[in-house]
């Protein structure tokens, strides 16, 4: 049994913003960017070029100019992919386009104008929907996230405290792929619910104002739907089919030069750039096919999207475009990552547990099998129909005892395809006959005719009774059915008929297009030449063409070449800027941090190759870990504050006399007045260290408590200090 995995390439879409008002004021010149929606082309004008030069073609899945409606290009690109998610499919969906030319528009639209709401909100009535108008035996769960990729770092914007936390970390399980540790998935069971999500994370997310867009994205957001289905199959069991939708809105790339961005900002562009660079990377080794290497690692925008472009998944690229002048250099730029965007092939299957996928195998070849052998069989009925001419009348009856046989398992068609067939198998074996005359021969084929007339008549009136009973009953309410559910069967059938429409539209731009490339090359094939005059124009009008067509790769290579140009010129004036930024940096530590300081954070600095970023070291290593300061713990409702380390082993020791002189909380006061007496020779001799005191002349006080013994105590560093203080009182008084 073979298992050919089935390939796809990514769908590419362009859409075309209206000018605005400010570029409108700038000048009469108009826009440069012409579409044909018919054959998916977008034509695009130099407006630095002379005439002469020929206008650049492009040619797309499908185009949406400054007219087109949300809905439309929902229902026409956007749809599929979501049936698909449904069905257990991996699907994105992301926009990509400069600056300022409605990729969020594109996906998010206006939520409160139902016409003008984009392909999320869209997205979200259609999954909900859906759900809500499939089989009671069916059940889903629905999971949402939300993340924004920010100066490189993956935030949750689910989370309250985002902004404080470190950046999520990716990971890449052989099952699901990569995926963002610790995110937030929250469940959802309306389109209220997942609505409130999106609203929640767009408030936390990075947006900023430049002198191209006052409400620029700063960070490229992705918005995660899990759509999980169970459903009993043929054993009984129930059958778990999973599938991701990621809606991508990707940060328009920048110019510093237009944009005018400084400090934060240009941080911020530095970075989106890089991970735009990236991306065009990975998309332009994949569209090669002959490189080896594809670099999803580079960024951490391209890592999440490595299934996406060349992976599990099918995926819809909206590339927007800006009409103005100004911005061609952009406009073109983009034109060429879509283009490029279109050889890249995804494998795309459905995500379930592999015994269903290989028990659906199984089922697939077996219904091929099947067919395979009613096929055989039908042609050695026909055969023996044909070997058997002559006792067809005989067999007659048990032919129409098996057609009726037939017509119980098989729909009416089938069997008007039948009675075709065997009104032609009458027909050649009236004209084979040699025994029958041309007079009976006629007669017997106009019959013929004529039966095989009335049969198609009866069946176009049959096709045309069941249509217009179906129509007559779609207007009647039966008894015992909701009228809910017959308003959604209305609805869920005219969205069918949507889907057809848009279906179609689309075979016939395909078509249109092939109809296109087939007729320049049968063009050549099909002519002929009258007289060596004639060849030698035709063949001057080729060359021609094959000239301009010359040109158009010159031209194309140059304006590759001022791009680069143009691109390594504003990388380096970006990286000036950053290394001036970098220098006031250094010369604010130089002057206002101290020597003894920088050198400590230095010391403390490494570098984290995964990462790719500089991080601190701990202050203690990990392997002293267990030698750090714990934190005091808090006291629980109802018991004991905790005590101290040092209390806890003086409890475990019990009363000693050394922990009590040490630990001046643990003192009792005298209650007695102490006893003095001057020490004698004998006494003194006893105790050389008081010899060298300097109050040995002035006598010496010797205190001793209630609870002291008569005995002398070895004196410790405490009772040393009290007994200095005693004797520094008589000498006083003396």
């Amino acid at each position: 049994m073979s298992k050919n995995k089935s390939s796809e390439s990514v769908k590419v879409v362009v859409r075309c913003r209206p000018l605005s008002r400010k570029e409108e004021s700038n000048g009469p010149a108009g826009g440069i960017v012409q579409m044909d929606l018919r054959l998916g082309q977008v034509i695009l004008r130099n407006p630095r070029a002379p005439p002469s030069e020929p206008q650049k073609t492009f040619t797309f899945d499908a185009v949406y100019d400054s007219s087109s409606k949300q809905r439309d290009l929902y229902d026409e690109s956007v749809r599929p992919l979501i049936d698909s998610v449904l069905a257990g499919f991996n699907g994105t969906i992301f926009a990509y386009g400069q600056t300022g030319t409605g990729k969020t528009y594109t996906m998010q639209g206006l939520w409160l104008d139902p016409e003008k709401q984009g392909v999320i909100p869209n997205a979200f009535d259609h999954i909900f929907t859906h759900i809500s108008r499939s089989q009671s035996d069916k059940q889903y769960l629905v999971r949402a996230s939300y993340l924004e990729i920010y100066l490189e770092e993956i935030r949750d914007l689910l989370d309250p405290n985002h902004s404080n936390t470190r950046g999520l970390e990716l990971r890449e399980s052989p099952e699901t792929g990569v995926y963002v540790q610790d995110l937030t998935s929250c469940v959802c069971k309306s389109i209220k619910e997942i609505e409130e999500v999106m609203n929640v994370g767009n408030q936390a997310r990075a947006v900023g104002a430049t002198d191209m867009n006052e409400h620029s994205s700063r960070s490229h957001a992705l918005f995660l739907i899990t759509v999980e289905c169970s459903q009993p199959g043929p054993d009984g069991r129930k059958h778990i089919r999973v599938g991701r939708l990621n809606l991508v809105d990707l940060a328009g790339s920048e110019r510093q030069a237009k944009t005018g961005v400084q400090g934060d900002r240009l941080k911020e562009a530095a970075k989106i750039n890089l991970s735009l660079s990236a991306l065009g990377n990975v998309i332009s080794a994949l569209a090669d096919g002959r490189s080896s290497h594809v670099p999803y690692r580079d960024s951490k925008l391209t890592r999440l999207l490595q299934d996406s472009l060349g992976g599990n998944a099918k995926t819809v690229m909206v590339a927007t475009l800006g009409p103005a002048p100004q911005h061609y250099d952009e406009t073109l730029t983009t034109l060429r990552y879509a283009n490029r965007a279109k050889n890249i092939q995804n494998q795309p299957r459905v995500n379930e547990d592999p015994k269903d996928a290989l028990l659906r195998e199984f089922q697939k070849e077996i219904a091929r099998l099947r067919a395979q052998l009613n096929h055989r069989r039908f042609r050695t009925k026909q055969k023996k129909e044909q070997v058997d001419g002559e006792a067809w009348e005989r067999d007659g009856d048990e032919e129409e005892e098996e057609v009726e046989e037939e017509e119980v398992e098989k729909e009416a068609e089938e069997f008007v395809k039948l009675e075709e067939q065997r009104l032609e198998l009458e027909n050649e074996a009236i004209r084979e006959d040699q025994f029958l005359l041309a007079e009976e021969k006629q007669k017997l084929l106009g019959e013929n005719e004529k039966m095989m007339g009335d049969l198609r008549k009866r069946q176009e009136a049959t096709e045309q009774l069941t249509a217009r009973y179906k129509a007559m009953e779609s207007k009647l309410l039966v008894g015992g059915k909701n009228i809910i559910d017959h308003t959604n069967e209305q609805q869920k059938m005219l969205e069918m008929k949507r889907q057809e429409i848009a279906e179609q539209t689309r075979r016939e731009r395909e078509m249109q297009q092939q109809m296109l490339i087939q007729d320049e090359e049968a063009v050549e094939l099909r002519e002929t030449f009258t007289s060596l005059q004639q060849e030698v124009e035709a063949k001057t009008k080729k060359l021609k063409k094959l000239y301009a067509k010359l040109q158009c790769t010159k031209a194309e290579i140059k304006d590759v070449n001022d791009e680069h140009v143009r691109s390594r010129q504003e990388l380096e004036q970006t990286q000036n800027e950053l290394t001036r930024e970098l220098k006031f940096k250094y010369l604010i530590i130089e002057n206002f941090i101290p020597p003894e300081e920088k050198n400590k954070i230095m010391n403390r600095l490494m570098f984290d190759p995964e990462e790719d970023e500089w991080k601190f070291k701990p202050l203690v290593p990990d392997e002293s870990k267990s030698s750090q300061m714990k934190k005091r713990p808090a006291s629980a409702v109802g018991y004991k504050r905790p005590i101290s380390q040092y209390a806890r082993v003086a409890l475990s020791m019990g009363t000693h006399s050394r922990y009590r002189a040490e630990n001046i909380m643990l003192l009792e006061l005298d209650m007695t007045p102490p006893n003095t007496s001057a020490l004698t020779d004998g006494e003194q001799n006893q105790s050389p260290t008081l010899n060298n005191s300097p109050t040995h002349d002035k006598g010496i006080c010797k205190s001793r408590s209630w609870y002291q013994s008569q005995k002398s105590i070895t004196s410790s560093s405490s009772n040393n200090s009290l007994a200095g203080c005693q004797m520094a009182a008589p000498a006083a008084a003396m």
